[in-house]
């Protein structure tokens, strides 16, 4: 899909608010076409939230990808890449939002073992992806232990 690329080359170059518009419209029609529960609808979902992380939208993040993981989940398994990943993005904004609090941190700890658990035995602890997300459970703990 053409705009597809064009919103990865906006965000490429920074352009995060012009491909934050395109990727709600790219959602908004996977989602009109297929509906909630296609892949390329959950798939372009994940791509929304990850430019709303980016963008620092914290509290849009969040309610985004609540209402998105669980579409994930009953459609995708909770062991898809997709649905590891989503539940990898709503971590991240809990952990990074400024205004976080100990209960977050908690609920991303809470997130983050569940999703290294099912990455470790479905891709392996060598894989990038778990390491990556071995680091931010660290992260997320470190930060737990100064909160």
């Amino acid at each position: 899909d053409a705009q597809v690329n064009v919103s990865s080359c906006l965000d490429d170059l920074g352009r995060t608010d012009e491909a934050t518009a395109l990727k709600r419209q790219i959602y908004s029609r996977y989602k009109a076409l297929g509906g909630v529960s296609q892949r390329h609808t959950i798939m372009s979902g994940c791509s929304l939230a990850i430019c709303l992380l980016r963008q620092s939208s914290w509290d849009e993040a969040k309610t985004f990808i609540r209402e998105l993981l669980p579409v994930a989940r009953r459609s995708l398994g909770a062991d898809h890449d997709l649905t590891l990943r989503s539940s990898q993005n709503l971590a991240n904004a809990l952990y990074n939002d400024p205004q976080r609090t100990r209960d977050d941190l908690l609920e991303a700890e809470t997130i983050m073992q569940d999703v290294v658990q099912r990455r470790r035995r479905v891709f392996g602890p060598a894989h990038p992806d778990t390491r990556q997300c071995e680091k931010l459970l660290r992260e997320v703990r470190a930060k737990l232990a100064r909160a």
